[in-house]
């Protein structure tokens, strides 16, 4: 574990305040194409594939650039990648004013999804500062700048109205920028970046950070991430389209009932990260998966007449959820979806402490890539099936088969391990001790203590 001496609660407040605004103004820019996308879409005359195209491009540069940009963090410190990462990610911004074709505006879009791998070097700066015990909590509060989603839901729309799609973008970059050069003012170097400096220890090898990739655990956080984040970006970007044509409602109105879903889908991460703090990240993501099933399977029933053949006359019954009702699940599944995406980032800085940049970077691209490929297999099944809730649809079985995958591997992997543990109904979902560090070249990696280590 690193080193805190030194540290004050007014330096780990600073970074922590800092780190939270910087990213939910990077998340506010990461998923502006659910709002400027819509005309975009009228403008070109896109299908709907092309506009879920459109909307999960970003989603791929933010997803993919989430594990370089944490292993630079882990050897540069966030006080240097952070701002970089928003100055450039503003440059496309703007950019993106000057394209006129379809094909262009996806290039323009990968340079805009940068903005999506602020993530992870704001979770591996951010934990450099809070020891093991508060680390769930943090990185819960710093989680929140999801709540960017519900900014550009909220207020996106009105600037549409006023100053059109491409001075909203204009605004955007301004912001973007202008908060890039406070991080760096006001920030300062994390505690381990410092005693490097001081001691003149060089960072640890791009390899060794690496290293860690190879245990299937990390590959399992990155599943249940795929929904709870990928799956919270899909739906942030493809709810206005959604309300918009299922419901004929305005887009502004559509953007305020999308932002209601982002809002708990953000905010309450802080939650999250404390319920996992003090019940265990495992059970946040039992109650997450189990609640969502419920919703999903709700939303997913579409609108639908039935006929009887009645006594004397045909009898007519007809099913459909409510633009209310609607917008109430989806309120509740966001909520859910926070609780999830803190509990897997609990995990982290607890198990891998010392390659936080890099598993959470992976971690949060295979999250990413989910907000990347169901927007687009959202679009490709309106498309081929003309049923507006077949995206929930997919979301269904994909929480279903997670679901099952998650408790059945987890129960044989600790009863082969520890057969003692047989009749037992609760397994504990953090190690007693967490990886060693690295030392020199990388070497296999393993737990230090597995008396009573779960296989999570």
């Amino acid at each position: 574990m690193h080193a805190l001496d030194g540290v004050t609660k007014s330096d780990q407040y600073r970074a922590l305040g800092l780190s939270t605004f910087a990213f939910t103004v990077c998340f506010a820019v990461w998923t502006i194409f659910s709002i400027i996308g819509v005309k975009i879409k009228g403008e070109l005359g896109l299908s709907d594939t092309e506009f879920g195209l459109l909307v999960a491009t970003p989603v791929l540069t933010g997803s993919v650039s989430r594990i370089f940009l944490g292993v630079w963090t882990e050897q540069f410190g966030g006080r240097i990648v952070f701002p970089l990462q928003m100055l450039v990610t503003a440059v496309a911004v703007w950019l993106l004013t000057s394209v006129h074709t379809f094909e262009i505006f996806l290039l323009a879009a990968l340079g805009l999804g940068l903005a999506g791998g602020s993530f992870i070097v704001g979770v591996a700066y951010v934990s450099q500062w809070f020891e093991k015990e508060h680390q769930g909590t943090a990185l819960g509060i710093f989680g929140a700048g999801n709540v960017g989603a519900a900014v550009t839901n909220f207020v996106a729309p009105f600037l549409v109205v006023a100053l059109g799609w491409e001075g909203t973008a204009r605004v955007y970059a301004i912001v973007l920028a202008a908060t890039g050069v406070l991080f760096f003012l006001l920030s300062k170097d994390d505690p381990a970046q410092s005693a490097r400096k001081k001691t003149g220890a060089k960072a640890v090898s791009a390899a060794a950070q690496l290293a860690p990739l190879k245990n299937i655990q990390v590959w399992r956080f990155a599943t249940y991430y795929f929904f709870v984040f990928g799956g919270f970006v899909a739906l942030a970007s493809f709810l206005p389209r959604y309300y918009v044509g299922a419901y004929n409602l305005e887009l502004t109105t559509a953007g305020i009932f999308a932002g209601l879903y982002s809002l708990p889908g953000s905010v309450f991460r802080a939650l999250g990260g404390w319920m996992s703090d003090k019940w265990g990240a495992r059970f946040v993501m039992y109650l997450t998966f189990i609640v969502s099933l419920v919703a999903l399977f709700i939303l997913s029933y579409p609108q639908t007449t039935y006929t009887v053949s009645g006594i004397n006359e045909p009898i007519n019954f007809h099913f459909g959820i409510s633009v209310s009702v609607f917008v109430g699940l989806t309120v509740v599944l966001g909520f859910m979806m926070s609780l999830g995406k803190a509990a897997v980032y609990k995990h982290i800085p607890v198990y891998y402490p010392h390659h936080v940049g890099a598993v959470g970077g992976l971690v949060g691209m295979i999250g990413g890539l989910g907000g990347f490929f169901l927007p687009i297999a959202f679009g490709v099944l309106l498309d081929l099936t003309g049923v507006w809730t077949a995206p929930f649809m997919l979301m269904f079985l994909l929480v279903a088969i997670s679901s099952v995958w998650m408790h059945v591997a987890i129960r044989k992997m600790e009863k082969r391990r520890h057969p003692a543990l047989e009749q037992e109904l609760y397994l504990s979902d953090t190690p007693d001790q967490p990886l060693a560090a690295p030392k020199g070249k990388a070497e296999p990696f393993k737990i230090l203590d597995t008396k009573h280590q779960s296989a999570d």
